[in-house]
């Protein structure tokens, strides 16, 4: 049996005594929320905080408002995501996302917040401490070497959030907050590609809150391939939203894959759907574009080049789901489920 090693606990009520804290214990101080993901790496001493700063009990971290678009907190569990109503018709891609997320009692615990600072993951990595010390560790914890590049000077562990793409491709800011005052930042500049180093946010800041513009004109998607139907981390995620004139041409997209790199990715591969409808050439188009910036590492699942080859399909799919076509059985096939 794993255990936990020895950890002191603070709950506080309100972001500002959380964030007090964090400044006040310094970088031997981890927030966590739903403890999906931190409370296994605990366990496998890939983490070993010497205190846990809980935001469970602050309730401002759990409020939806609304305004010119929609602002979601970060302490609202991806159950809570999945179950709105706002966001399965505004802003379909983020559901999709969320809801495809490990497996209910996983979403019923596991927080968006969490889920958009989900650490990077490594088949190298995510073993128990005996199978880590065997190949001498790695560069990520306790080790100078990658073993997924073995001549890499940076770690190469895989961005694994479902929903930071999803968010990325909608347009999402996130406010951080800390004793320092607030910052807000776009989402996809929260995210550095580094294995180790893999987030912006300072050890003394709280991500609070999710910002959304307005959904007015976009339709939006999220497709992601995993091993198994469901409870799986993705070996490749790819959100689309697309912005439609009265006469279906685009007039803005964005396309963001996940699991291809240390960080989620935002490609350009929107850019070249603009000003044109969504034929199957300008998908073709859009699909190669993605898949030339994809960089699938050896350190998940399936075949690399495999891996690769799917994203002009995967985002093919996406696309086509936004133009209308019906995709339920295709999505049934890859997904083991209908979204």
């Amino acid at each position: 049996m794993m255990r936990l090693p020895w950890f002191g606990f603070h709950s506080p009520r309100s972001v500002a005594e959380a964030a007090k804290i964090l400044a006040g214990e310094g970088p031997n101080a981890m927030l966590i929320a739903g403890g999906t993901d931190l409370v296994p790496n605990m366990k496998r001493r890939h983490q070993a905080p010497k205190t846990l700063v809980s935001l469970r009990r602050v309730d401002e971290l759990k409020k939806v408002s609304n305004g010119s678009g929609l602002r979601l907190g970060a302490g609202l569990s991806l159950t809570e995501i999945v179950d709105s109503q706002k966001v399965r018709g505004a802003y379909t891609g983020l559901y999709q996302a969320a809801a495809q997320v490990a497996t209910v009692h996983l979403r019923n615990m596991g927080t968006l917040g969490g889920n958009l600072c989900l650490d990077t993951r490594c088949t190298y990595l995510n073993q128990n401490y005996e199978w880590r010390k065997a190949i001498d560790f790695c560069m990520k914890s306790e080790g100078d070497i990658c073993w997924v590049a073995t001549a890499s000077k940076r770690c190469l562990a895989v961005s694994s959030t479902d929903t930071a793409p999803a968010l990325i491709s909608l347009g999402a800011n996130v406010k951080l907050v800390s004793t320092q005052g607030e910052r807000e930042v776009l989402l996809a500049d929260l995210y550095k590609n580094d294995g180790i180093d893999y987030i912006t946010r300072r050890a003394d800041e709280v991500l609070t809150e999710i910002s959304l513009p307005d959904s007015v004109g976009w339709k939006s998607t999220y497709w992601k391939l995993r091993r198994r139907g469901a409870f799986d981390f993705p070996v490749l995620g790819v959100a689309a939203a697309v912005k439609f004139a009265g006469d279906g041409t685009v007039e803005e997209a964005r396309i963001a894959l996940g699991a291809v790199s240390s960080r989620p990715l935002a490609t350009k591969a929107g850019n070249s759907l603009i000003g044109k409808k969504l034929t199957d050439e300008a998908i073709a188009e859009a699909g190669a574009k993605a898949q030339n910036v994809a960089k699938p590492m050896d350190n998940t699942d399936l075949d690399i080049y495999w891996r690769k080859d799917v994203v002009s399909a995967f985002v093919g799919y996406a696309l086509r789901e936004l133009r209308g076509d019906d995709m339920r059985e295709t999505r049934m096939r890859i997904a083991r489920q209908v979204l």
